[in-house]
């Protein structure tokens, strides 16, 4: 039967359809690649084979009955341990909810049930989505499969790493300044942040409640487009997502690049940005000028303030959204003996949230308080309106905007983990379409000298998931990135 944990999602259910092989074999697939590499990749935090398998069987039973199946349905998926999962633990990768198992499903995994996805397991993150390398996880560094020497980036970085190394078929990650497509970039896969609001937040552990989003982690911007068919639209229980129609993704996918209108900004390809990553970025450019596309200078003279914009707002939020976290009704419960109410609440955050963690709530706590939230936060978000702005203007004269998803491919494990700035910076050219809040795609585009992946961003108006998709598919239709695999074992 060959390798079925590498088919593509549509190879797996025409499969399933033809009885080539069963849901219950794609899982054990995908269960053998995960025992063979994850002692060293550390992708998973739980693992549901039991729950796995049963699912599996009973998508095998519809099929042996003669019922229809749809495309996710049996299909063996990753979900980033930052997404509630009904009765399966999920703890953001943070000590303080090492033991959490929810009672109720998000609303972007509950609608991938509803498609009948088999759930794999939970993947590694960064604790509570803070960091860009996975190193700041409670449960240890998830490794690059294509040098386990290097992180495979964050926050997403367990879903990705999974991914690109054949361990499931696609993952949900969330993406608030850039924590799906760094790590898309840093592994090789293809990874989605939608415009704010597309997909709904409900049940999503909040990091940054104006800049978080979900999205589709894969091996081909097709696979993309099917998943976030299954998970956008409007939920009433999130009042961010609006009720405007969600169109197929994965219509016209062969797209016919003669005349787009490609804007290159300046500020994406500056002395901050790895030669390797430009040339290769360059180069996939140029191919899109091959095949009739054409190709315009812009500037965005905004993007050098959005590191600051977002390390101010982001980590306010983050101290607001964390503040529920007191061990009482849930979470991380200390041992000894506590002098009162606020001793407790000391020793709870103190040894359950890590270093990261307590770094931003105290920059966040900090910029929210009284005589400085008008000086900090507010002032951040007005130019968060001068963002959406400019990009506006930008997208009057283009139809898209082509950039490196990453300045530079993944660092060696260890490199850059006790330098904050050097860590922040890391997400300095994904971070002004999360600004606003604004459609984005990490494909992978070629290889650095050091054998590492390097990602295109393609940057879309507010709602033109459609039109990312198809420009990040006419490039992968036209070379072979996304067919490379990492050598493992």
């Amino acid at each position: 039967m060959g390798d079925l944990n590498w088919l593509s999602i549509k190879e797996a259910n025409s499969g399933l359809k033809k009885k080539d092989f069963s849901s219950e074999d794609l899982v054990k697939a995908c269960l053998r690649q995960l025992e063979e590499t994850d002692k060293k990749l550390n992708n998973f935090v739980t693992v549901t084979e039991e729950l796995a398998l049963e699912r599996a069987r009973a998508v095998d039973k519809k099929i042996a009955q003669g019922e229809e199946i749809g495309v996710l349905e049996g299909v063996p998926a990753g979900i980033k341990d930052i997404l509630n999962t009904r009765e399966v633990r999920t703890t953001c990768s943070s000590k303080m909810l090492e033991n959490f198992v929810p009672p109720y499903e998000s609303t972007a995994t509950a609608r991938l049930l509803e498609n009948g996805y088999v759930l794999l397991g939970k993947t590694n993150l960064d604790e509570f989505a803070c960091g860009v390398s996975t190193e700041r996880s409670a449960f240890g560094t998830s490794l690059n499969p294509w040098n386990t020497d290097c992180v495979a980036g964050g926050s997403s970085g367990g879903s990705t790493s999974a991914v690109a190394a054949g361990q499931i078929f696609y993952s949900l990650g969330t993406d608030t300044g850039g924590s799906i497509r760094l790590p898309a970039s840093f592994c090789g896969c293809v990874g989605l942040k939608v415009t704010y609001g597309r997909v709904s937040r409900f049940g999503v552990t909040s990091m940054a409640s104006s800049w978080d989003t979900i999205g589709p982690i894969a091996r081909s911007v097709e696979d993309a487009a099917i998943v976030l068919n299954a998970i956008a639209g409007h939920d009433p229980y999130d009042a961010t997502t609006p009720k405007i129609e969600v169109p197929d993704y994965t219509k016209n996918l062969s797209y016919d690049v003669k005349g787009l209108r490609i804007g290159i900004p300046d500020e994406y390809f500056s002395d901050g940005v790895d030669e390797e990553v430009k040339e290769k970025v360059m180069e996939a450019i140029k191919e899109f000028e091959k095949m009739g596309a054409s190709l315009k200078k812009i500037s965005l003279p905004l993007t050098k303030y959005g590191v600051a914009v977002y390390y101010v707002t982001m980590p306010g939020e983050l101290s607001t959204n964390l503040a529920r976290f007191d061990g009482v009704r849930f979470g991380y419960k200390p041992e000894g003996e506590m002098s009162d109410l606020i001793d407790y609440y000391k020793k709870v955050r103190g040894e359950g949230f890590g270093d990261e963690i307590k770094r931003r709530i105290m920059v966040g706590t900090f910029v929210l308080s009284a005589g400085y939230a008008d000086a900090y936060y507010k002032q951040a978000q007005r130019v968060r309106t001068l963002f959406i702005r400019e990009f506006q203007d930008a997208f009057k004269d283009v139809d898209v905007i082509m950039a490196p998803s990453a300045p530079s491919p993944a660092m060696k494990v260890g490199e850059k983990v006790n330098d904050p700035l050097a860590m922040y910076l890391l997400d300095v050219l994904t971070i002004p379409a999360s600004t606003a809040g604004l459609p984005a795609i990490s494909i992978p585009c070629g290889f650095s000298s050091d054998g590492l992946p390097i990602g295109l961003q393609i940057i879309g108006p507010q709602w033109a998931e459609t039109e990312v998709l198809k420009a990040a598919s006419a490039y992968e239709q036209a070379t072979d990135w996304n067919k490379m695999r990492p050598k493992l074992g």
